[in-house]
C-alpha cells in the first residue's frame, strides 16, 4: 500500500480524533463519570450486574460503596465459566477472547476477558492514538514510507469451548485492520510462533532487508533481537541495518535501565522514544509530548479509573478515591472498571501524577513488586534512580536485576541482596554498592532510617551476575518473549535463592 494512501488514512483519523481528545483534556472528570454510567447500564443485566443492583447506582459514591475492589482470585470462578462457554456474567456482548497474562514468572496464569470493545475502543484505538500523536508532533515524518516492526509475545492462540486465548499482541494481531498488514512486519505467521528463539530468528530473517523505520515492543526483548541483529550482519549498530529508523514506541518495564545501551544501538541524536502503558487489562496511556517522560492518561478508551493511596493500600480491603481527587507526587495503586467486564479490578500497578492539568502520570512500581520487610519501604521507582546514579558515576551499563531481603539472624541486621547483570560492569564493585546505597538513602527516607548505624539493615550485598543469567532462567521457565519479565523487587527469597 502506498505511503501517501497510509499518510491520508492517519490525517483522517487524526483530524477526527482531536474533538474527542480536546474534550476529555478539557473535561476529564466530566468524561470519566458519564463513562462509569455508561458502563453501569451496559451491563446491568448481567450476572454481575443484577448481584450488586447496577440499576440502583446513580454515582461514584454509591459505586465505590456497593461493589466491592477485586483481585484475580475473586473473580476467577467468573471468568471460568465464561471461558467454558456461558455468557452475559460480567458484560453483556459474548466473549471470546482472553489474555492469557502471568503479569510475573509465577506458574499460575490468568485469563482476562477481552470483549469486542475492549479490543476496537480500547486497544486498537490506543494503537491509532499512538500513531496519530507521534505523526502530529513529528510533520516530518517518514516512517509510513516503511514498515514498523512489531515484536509480540510468543505464544500463539489457543481455542477450546468456542473462546480463544493467548497474548494480548497475539489476539491483537489477530484483529489488527487490513492496511496495517501493510505496514507492519513480521508476518502474521512468524508473529503468532509459540517457540521464542525459532521466532527470533525468523523475525530477523525477513525483515533484515525491509526498510523498518519503527520499532514497537518491550525494552528487555527489544534489546535481545537488536543485538542479534548485529550478529547475524556483522554490523556496528541497528543504523547500518535500517538506516531509515526513527522511532521506538516502548512499554512494559521501565525504559531508564536500558536506555544508553539503545542510544549505544542507534547512535542518532535525534531518533525518538515513545512510552506506552498497557496491560492484558487495557491501554492506559500514552507519551504525547515528544522527549517527555511523562504518559498522558486516555480517559476515553472504556476504562473508569479509580485510585488507592499506597500508605492506605489494604489489598481488595483498600479505600479508594476518583479521579477528582488525586494529587501530584503521590503514590497509588490503580483500580480499574472496563469495558471488558471488570469490575473495580485491582490491576496491580503503582503510578504517581506528575500534573493533573492534563493528567500526567509516571509508573513508579508494583504493588507486590517492593520491599518491605524492615518498614523501608523500597519500591522499583527508588531502584531504579539508584542504579541510574550509580551506573553513571561508574560508567556501568545494566542489563537485568533483581532484589530481595536479607532476614535479621542472630541480633545481626537485615539487608537487601541484589543480583545484577551488566551488560558493562563497573570496575570497582565495591564502590559501586557503596554509591547505590548512598543514592537509596538520597531518595528514600525510610530507607535511610533503617540504615543508621547498620541497626535494621546493613549494607546491600550485590552479586555480578554471570552473561545471561536471567535470559537462561526465563528460558528454564518457558517465560521467554513478550509480557514476561524478571521480578525486580520482592519481599521474599524466592528469586534470590532459584538464581544465586
Amino acid at each position: 500500500m502506498s505511503f501517501p494512501f497510509i499518510n491520508a488514512i492517519i490525517s483522517w483519523f487524526l483530524k477526527k480524533r482531536k474533538h474527542q481528545l480536546e474534550l476529555f483534556l478539557k473535561y476529564p472528570i466530566d468524561v470519566q463519570n458519564e463513562l462509569l454510567q455508561k458502563l453501569l447500564n451496559t451491563a446491568k443485566d448481567t450476572e454481575f450486574g443484577k448481584q450488586y443492583n447496577f440499576s440502583s447506582i446513580k454515582n461514584y459514591a454509591d459505586f465505590s460503596t456497593k461493589v466491592p475492589i477485586q483481585e484475580y482470585e475473586s473473580i476467577e470462578p467468573l471468568i471460568e465459566r465464561c471461558r467454558k462457554g456461558e455468557q452475559n456474567l460480567f458484560w453483556p456482548t459474548p466473549i471470546r477472547w482472553f489474555a492469557k497474562s502471568s503479569g510475573t514468572t509465577n506458574a499460575k496464569s490468568k485469563y482476562i476477558p477481552v470483549s469486542e470493545e475492549a479490543i476496537e475502543d480500547c486497544h486498537l484505538k490506543a494503537g491509532k492514538d499512538m500513531l496519530c500523536l507521534y505523526v502530529s508532533n513529528n510533520e516530518n515524518s517518514k516512517m509510513f514510507k516503511g514498515k514498523g516492526l512489531k515484536l509480540g509475545g510468543s505464544t500463539a492462540i489457543y481455542e477450546n469451548n468456542n473462546s480463544s486465548f493467548g497474548d494480548l499482541s497475539a489476539i491483537l494481531t489477530k484483529n489488527l485492520p487490513f492496511w496495517a498488514d501493510f505496514s507492519s512486519a513480521p508476518s502474521h505467521e512468524i508473529s503468532l510462533m509459540a517457540e521464542w528463539e525459532t521466532k527470533m530468528e525468523a523475525i530477523i530473517d525477513e525483515t533484515i532487508n525491509e526498510n523498518i523505520t519503527s520499532l514497537f515492543g518491550v525494552p528487555s526483548w527489544m534489546l535481545v533481537l537488536l543485538n542479534r541483529v548485529l550478529e547475524k550482519t556483522g554490523k556496528d549498530n541497528i543504523l547500518e541495518v535500517w538506516p531509515n529508523l526513527e522511532v521506538y514506541f516502548h512499554g512494559g518495564v521501565n525504559f531508564s535501565p536500558y536506555r544508553e545501551q539503545y542510544k549505544k544501538l542507534i547512535p542518532k541524536k535525534d531518533f525518538k522514544y515513545y512510552e506506552t502503558y498497557n496491560a492484558s487489562e487495557g491501554f492506559f496511556a500514552i507519551q504525547d509530548v515528544n522527549n517527555s517522560e511523562e504518559l498522558l492518561l486516555m480517559l476515553d478508551y472504556g476504562i473508569f479509573y479509580e485510585f488507592i493511596p499506597m500508605d492506605k493500600y489494604d489489598g481488595e480491603n483498600s479505600p479508594t478515591i476518583p479521579l477528582s481527587e488525586v494529587k501530584k507526587d503521590i503514590s497509588y495503586a490503580v483500580v480499574i472498571t472496563t469495558n471488558g467486564g471488570l469490575w473495580r479490578y485491582l490491576i496491580g500497578d503503582t503510578i504517581r501524577f506528575t500534573s493533573t492539568d492534563p493528567y500526567r502520570i509516571k509508573i513508579t512500581g508494583r504493588t507486590k513488586h517492593h520491599i518491605n520487610v524492615f518498614g523501608e519501604e523500597l519500591i522499583i521507582e527508588n531502584a531504579e534512580k539508584a542504579l541510574k546514579s550509580a551506573s553513571k558515576k561508574t560508567n556501568a551499563s545494566i542489563k537485568d536485576y533483581t532484589v530481595g531481603p536479607i532476614f535479621m539472624n542472630d541480633n545481626k541486621s537485615g539487608g537487601h541482596e541484589w543480583i545484577i547483570e551488566f551488560s558493562k560492569a563497573p570496575e570497582n564493585m565495591a564502590y559501586f554498592t557503596e554509591l547505590l546505597d548512598n543514592a537509596l538513602k538520597a531518595i528514600n527516607s525510610d530507607y535511610e532510617a533503617k540504615r543508621y548505624k547498620n541497626m535494621t539493615l546493613g549494607i546491600p550485598i550485590v552479586h555480578q551476575a554471570r552473561e545471561n543469567l536471567f535470559y537462561d532462567w526465563l528460558r528454564e521457565k518457558g517465560k521467554l518473549g513478550g509480557q514476561h519479565k524478571v521480578p525486580r523487587l520482592s519481599n521474599s527469597r524466592w528469586f534470590l535463592e532459584e538464581l544465586l
